[in-house]
């Protein structure tokens, strides 16, 4: 009998229906979500927002394979030598770190890596003062090798300006040049 009245029960019905429409609404809304993001036809935010509203905490790199990733103030910068420099540079059994105190601009070199192959000197993505060497890399250079953009980090800046950050190459673009 209680399934009786549930029945007639015109509001209970009306709020029924009312949720299978807000669950299939929410179901639509979320495959045209996830389709817009994965459609080439649909351009990422960072190809259409400006420059000076993309996210430069993220890291972006230099055609010189240098790394750097604000933090989230954009006070301070990490800086490295990516993956695709470290594979191509091969072992790696030296590591000059910058001075700490520093004042460089953007495109100085700051120090070196020297490998079984060769020795590449490390620029300054961006313009500001070295705060610190990654001491780790004077006694394991290898830590490059195994972790060029993480543990092997060489050097943290403070920023001069952080906009310069925004010039460079997203992880996308870098692919692309490294591709090139």
């Amino acid at each position: 009998m209680p399934s009786a009245l549930f029945a007639f029960n015109g509001y209970a019905t009306s709020l029924t229906i009312l949720s299978y429409i807000l669950i299939a609404f929410f179901f639509i809304l979320l495959t045209l979500v996830v389709l817009a993001l994965h459609s080439e036809h649909y351009p990422s935010f960072d190809k259409i927002l400006p420059s000076h509203c993309r996210d430069v905490n993220s890291k972006r790199y230099t055609s010189a394979h240098e790394w750097i990733e604000l933090s989230d103030d954009q006070k301070t910068a990490t800086i490295g030598i990516s993956t695709y420099a470290a594979k191509a540079l091969g072992d790696v059994v030296f590591v000059e770190l910058p001075t700490t105190g520093q004042e460089v601009a953007a495109g100085d070199a700051i120090g070196a890596v020297e490998s079984v192959k060769s020795a590449s000197d490390i620029y300054a993505p961006i313009s500001g003062t070295i705060v610190e060497g990654n001491a780790v890399l004077e006694d394991r250079p290898g830590t490059i090798n195994k972790g060029p953009e993480g543990d092997g980090w060489i050097a943290r800046m403070e920023v001069t300006n952080p906009e310069q950050a925004s010039t460079l190459m997203d992880e996308a673009a870098y692919k692309a040049f490294t591709e090139e």
